[in-house]
């Protein structure tokens, strides 16, 4: 299967304005890890937090103190979002992503104390190993967790059991799960969505609630709760939101799941003038997608 890769090779570093901050990721798109490119899955996640806190579920005042684990962390980019919310981050990966990791939460923890060493608004943020299904990495980063979060760290299927398995070792009966995917293949999408509603109560975030410049047709996240124990039916899929216009929203299926074919792209809306990072990242999605089926001969 390819991956699109969203980032010119020599493109190093990322940079992110996050809650009053200039964040700065780096990354290392030709290594031969996934976890070291920074997805755009994890800067719509961010900056939907950033949209949302301040008011409602996510908000400083609700978030403050909550226990986070974030698996599949690679650049760290969402946890970042967490822990500028108030929240004690755990950020994990497996130990051949942890340098790049580490490097990331020193660099920009020491920016954020560096402009604010008195605020109270940041909570903590450190790494550890984590190998899904370890029961040894699991139980040292001391479970359960306020909220299990996770962005594009399922690319094939054989990935869905042993993730289902950590999040349940992770939780506890009021854990929140948060999931940021960009569907690249329907297969695999199908099957994490049908995994999803199985085991939770799942609510996909309409694109009105995101950021109106960091979001994407393809990109979807989910705010999940396990199921009560005696609950045996299996559960619809709702979309958040009281009694929101969600127009703006895709075509959904009779789920409420936003019908995305794999074999197309859904069009990018593009301003005036000199483009914006974001849309050269997605035009650069679109431009790999189209490449990867053509053959050069």
């Amino acid at each position: 299967m390819d991956h699109d890769r969203l980032n010119s090779p020599s493109t190093s570093m990322i940079s992110l304005e996050l809650l009053g901050h200039q964040l700065q990721f780096s990354q290392d798109p030709n290594s031969k890890h996934l976890g070291t490119t920074v997805w755009d899955a994890s800067m719509v996640f961010a900056k939907f937090l950033e949209k949302n806190s301040r008011k409602g579920k996510f908000c400083r005042s609700k978030l403050k103190g909550k226990r986070v684990i974030e698996l599949g962390a690679g650049c760290g980019v969402a946890g970042f979002g967490m822990a500028l919310l108030g929240c004690d981050v755990v950020t994990t990966d497996q130990v051949e992503v942890l340098p790049l990791l580490m490097r990331n939460v020193e660099r920009n923890t020491s920016r954020i104390m560096q402009m604010d060493p008195n605020s109270d608004s940041f909570g903590s943020i450190k790494v550890e190993e984590l190998d899904w299904g370890n029961d040894d990495h699991i139980r040292a980063v001391h479970p359960p967790f306020d909220y299990i979060i996770g962005t594009d760290v399922v690319y094939t299927e054989h990935l869905l059991e042993p993730l289902l398995k950590t999040i349940f070792a992770l939780s506890g009966p009021k854990t929140t799960v948060m999931m940021g995917y960009e569907i690249r293949s329907t297969s695999v999408h199908e099957q994490m969505l049908g995994m999803w509603k199985r085991n939770f109560e799942v609510k996909i975030i309409p694109q009105v609630k995101m950021d109106s410049k960091y979001q994407h047709p393809s990109i979807q996240l989910y705010v999940m709760g396990l199921k009560p124990v005696a609950d045996s039916t299996e559960s619809m899929t709702q979309t958040i939101g009281n009694g929101e216009d969600n127009s703006e929203v895709n075509k959904t299926d009779n789920c409420g799941n936003e019908i995305v074919r794999e074999d197309s792209e859904p069009e990018v809306k593009l301003s005036r003038g000199k483009l914006s990072d974001w849309e050269a990242r997605r035009l650069g999605s679109m431009a790999a997608r189209l490449l990867r089926d053509v053959k050069i001969t």
